[in-house]
């Protein structure tokens, strides 16, 4: 049985809130579950990683919760967030910019070096 789970937010378009909620309430389920949960941030996703972004956003319209809030609940069920690197050049942020639930900044290689190189990991993507 797989032990940890790794998020890819990379088709997810922030502009579209009602793709928010999935990625955010399955990685606090599985958290909560005891699985190791990893969100990975990247491309025009990466953008909710950055202060102030992601509390501008909700998933339904009227709603008092925002993205931000769907991101804390995920961290405090002790899901991990990070930033793929390329976004901080794309979206002009620099690590002091990232909210304080991102874990860091992440490369490429060290994606496809956990997805590959453990056989306890499950990957899904949005």
């Amino acid at each position: 049985m797989a032990k940890k789970l790794i998020i890819i937010m990379v088709n997810t378009d922030p502009r579209n809130g009602e793709e928010l909620g999935a990625p955010f309430f399955q990685a606090t389920v599985a958290a909560a579950m005891d699985y190791e949960v990893d969100v990975v941030c990247t491309a025009t996703s990466g953008q909710l990683m950055k202060k102030g972004f992601a509390e501008k956003l909700v998933v339904k319209p009227g709603s008092p919760k925002t993205v931000y809030d769907f991101i804390k609940d995920a961290h405090e069920a002790g899901a991990k967030f990070y930033c793929c690197s390329p976004n901080l050049d794309l979206f002009d942020m620099t690590a002091d910019d990232l909210i304080p639930e991102c874990e860091g900044i992440v490369g490429g290689a060290k994606v496809m070096e956990d997805i590959m190189e453990d056989d306890d990991v499950r990957v899904l993507t949005y």
